[in-house]
């Protein structure tokens, strides 16, 4: 018997964890000196935190520490052997001390294995990736063979996105305040990717949202594997911008109308720092570069 887990940021809500028999660790969010976990929708946690957003309170994340994890992997090392998915160390360290809580449980279970594994993900593209492993398992797949094939196509899993506003960018540190400042007084909506190691890359600048969302639905059909023919998983995520993905969906199932399509929250981690009105795209394609 094994166990996959992941952490909250895959950005998929706690029932359709829970259905698919995957645990999560969650991470907290600090807003006013205040400790909050991320409850993937088991609460009113979203709607609140994007209240106090649009009411111009800052939110900032922090790590899942060594001893978190060895309390959230001890339980299910008793029941037996544990594949770990950890979010994308492109943007957060945490995945270091995954690896390092793992290392000191394999004193206390010396029968049992334990994998931890960077996705290179983030995000509902994260979720996916889970999703899949989670197909692969209920069809009789060992750990062995999960973990394998996720090293082999983690990288395959695009992820693509554009923003509405600079704001929270500026904030985490990821576009100075000149740049943000000046995008913003365009409004120009950047779209961006992920390279093969996960890390943020920019795709173009556009100076709407509409062109924004035709760029990004351009580059997905360059990059997506078989092209409208595509019949995986093509996953969306938004933050607090529910109109903008139906729209966007709506496009996607004229091009791709065998694809699984679906539509998920941005939790508050990755919405920390990308803020409200942005969508996310997540397909498989060719190996990322």
């Amino acid at each position: 018997m094994y166990t996959i887990s992941c952490e909250s940021t895959v950005d998929l809500n706690a029932d359709l964890l829970a259905k698919r028999k995957i645990p999560a660790i969650a991470y907290y969010y600090t807003i006013d000196g205040v400790d909050y976990p991320d409850d993937m929708r088991a609460g009113n946690g979203l709607a609140i935190f994007y209240n106090q957003l649009t009411a111009g309170k800052r939110a900032t994340t922090s790590l899942i520490n060594v001893e978190r994890y060895k309390e959230f992997f001890r339980p299910l090392l008793q029941k037996g052997d544990l594949l770990h998915l950890a979010f994308s160390s492109a943007l957060s360290n945490s995945v270091v001390n995954a690896l390092s809580a793992a290392e000191d449980l394999k004193e206390e279970f010396p029968d049992r294995k334990i994998y931890v594994l960077d996705t290179t993900c983030a995000c509902v593209g994260y979720g996916m990736l889970i999703d899949c492993l989670a197909d692969m398992r209920d069809n009789g797949k060992t750990m062995d063979e999960l973990y394998r094939w996720a090293y082999e196509n983690r990288t395959k899993l695009h992820h693509i996105f554009y923003s509405t506003t600079l704001t929270y960018f500026r904030k985490s540190g990821r576009v100075s305040s000149v740049a943000a400042m000046v995008g913003n007084i365009l409004h120009i909506c950047p779209v961006m990717n992920t390279d093969k190691s996960g890390k943020i890359i920019p795709v173009a600048k556009c100076m709407s949202e509409t062109k924004a969302a035709g760029k990004m639905l351009a580059k997905i059909e360059e990059t997506i594997q078989n092209g409208s023919d595509y019949d995986g998983k093509l996953w969306l995520g938004h933050s607090d911008y529910i109109s903008s993905a139906n729209k966007f969906a709506a496009r996607l199932k004229e091009r791709f109308p065998k694809a699984d399509i679906r539509i998920f929250d941005i939790g508050p981690v990755i919405a920390s720092h990308c803020g409200p009105g942005t969508v996310f795209a997540c397909y498989w394609g060719e190996e990322r570069v």
